[in-house]
């Protein structure tokens, strides 16, 4: 099979569903698209029509090249219009039942060369195809949200997945101008298992009332350098989706704790709020975009003596470097004096632990994450006796410039050291099982 032109059958057409119709047609292959619900498809091709002319308008594409996309999309009303088809994407409910069915129908429909391609984000594609008689032509083919921009798809061979299977999905990938990642058939495969440490943390260092989402989102932002916060994306791609995926990895992974999903998910998809498609998730959406709004520190004065932990050496340059910014006059030598406030820095430690270790008072400590200072939002925490009106009081004298700092309560790791290294301990671990 070529790469392209080619006929691509597309059952299931949601948000992904309509991402990967748009690419394929646009990269030159015939779609037909089927929805078991009524009007979806309708809805999914008038969609599609608007963001092939959008990108034109980007300039992204000749408006010529993206009438001609929209013309090779079909819209089918039964799936027995697939039989000629050379690929079928999947891209249905993230559950494995209706998916086994739907690959145990389509095989007796389709020719025999056709290869059953499924879009799941966490499912085993050796259980997908455990309903099929020819589980060579079988593999996942998981692009991500929204797929015209997320420029990146994972092939995943199953258990009996042809090698050939696998080389036309890569070449199919590629010519829809997105780079392939060949992955292994485990949960979650490779970004979605990786994944987990920035959602799941995130949730969990809220739901341990550390910070709220904004300041969580404002740290991974401004501090850590991602794109978006970890709510940000959650209320992007669709709470619904991601709750579904991570109670499925949390499972396959047989409730390893590190993947345990959090009930915060859960409720917001009792109540319907999915994110931005429904106007409302963890932030709330209308006509003047809500976003992770988070409370600004007003800049102040810190009149009192300061007293710097060397404990670290590290974390003492970075911070003496943010005092002398600051023009904060302090003292790093000997024990503190009785009424100074003391800084430490600890790395992976919370306030109270570093403070009893160093034999500080923890009624004046307060620390500060330097791993995660060079640039950006500042964070600093006291313990549960330090007054907060003296944390916010160090936190404001701090900021300059285009520098903010956010207040969370005493935890270990501060926020972004917590995420990161939840994210790096994961990879550690799939790059060891090969």
């Amino acid at each position: 099979m070529s790469a392209h032109p080619c006929l691509i059958g597309v059952v299931g057409t949601g948000a992904m569903g309509r991402g990967i119709a748009q690419i394929m047609a646009a990269a030159g292959s015939h779609v037909k698209m089927f929805d078991a619900s009524a009007g979806a498809a309708q809805d999914a091709l008038a969609f599609i029509r608007k963001m092939l002319a959008r990108a034109a308008e980007k300039g992204r594409m000749s408006a010529a090249d993206a009438q001609a996309a929209a013309r090779r999309i079909e819209i089918i009303a039964d799936k027995r219009d697939l039989a000629q088809a050379d690929v079928v994407i999947e891209a249905i409910v993230e559950q494995l039942e209706p998916k086994q069915a739907l690959f145990a129908e389509l095989e007796e429909i389709v020719s025999p060369d056709c290869i059953l391609a499924s879009n799941t984000s966490s499912l085993s594609i050796t259980a997908i195809a455990s309903r099929c008689r020819n589980r060579e032509r079988i593999a996942g083919f998981h692009f991500f949200n929204p797929v015209p921009l997320m420029k990146i798809v994972e092939v995943v061979p199953g258990l009996q997945t042809a090698q050939r299977t696998v080389d036309a999905l890569v070449a199919l990938g590629e010519g829809a101008g997105h780079s392939v990642v060949r992955t292994r058939d485990t949960p979650g495969f490779l970004i979605n298992h990786i994944g987990r440490g920035f959602g799941t943390e995130a949730l969990r260092i809220h739901g341990e009332g550390v910070a709220s989402f904004g300041e969580i989102d404002a740290v991974m932002r401004e501090a850590a350098g991602f794109r978006m916060g970890p709510f940000e994306l959650l209320d992007l791609t669709g709470i619904d989706v991601s709750d579904a995926v991570s109670k499925s990895i949390y499972h396959q992974f047989f409730e390893e704790p590190r993947f345990r999903p959090s009930i915060e998910t859960g409720l917001r998809v009792a109540a319907g709020t999915f994110g931005r498609k429904t106007g409302a998730g963890f932030y709330s959406y209308g006509e003047q975009d809500g976003g992770a709004a988070v409370p600004e520190l007003p800049e102040a004065e810190f009149s009192g003596a300061l007293w710097l932990s060397r404990d670290d050496a590290r974390g003492h340059e970075v911070a003496r470097a943010l005092l002398d910014e600051a023009g904060l006059p302090f003292a790093d030598d000997g024990a503190p004096g009785a009424d100074a406030l003391c800084l430490v820095t600890p790395a992976g430690e919370d306030a109270t632990a570093c403070a009893l270790r160093l034999g500080l008072d923890p009624a004046r400590t307060i620390a500060i994450d330097t791993l995660f200072a060079s640039s950006g939002r500042l964070t600093l925490m006291g313990t549960p006796l330090t007054p907060r009106r003296l944390v916010e009081s160090l936190a404001g004298a701090l900021q300059g410039h285009s520098r903010k700092a956010v207040v969370t309560s005493d935890s270990p790791g501060f926020i972004a050291p917590r995420i990161v290294a939840h994210i790096i301990n994961i990879a550690c671990e799939i790059a060891q099982q090969g």
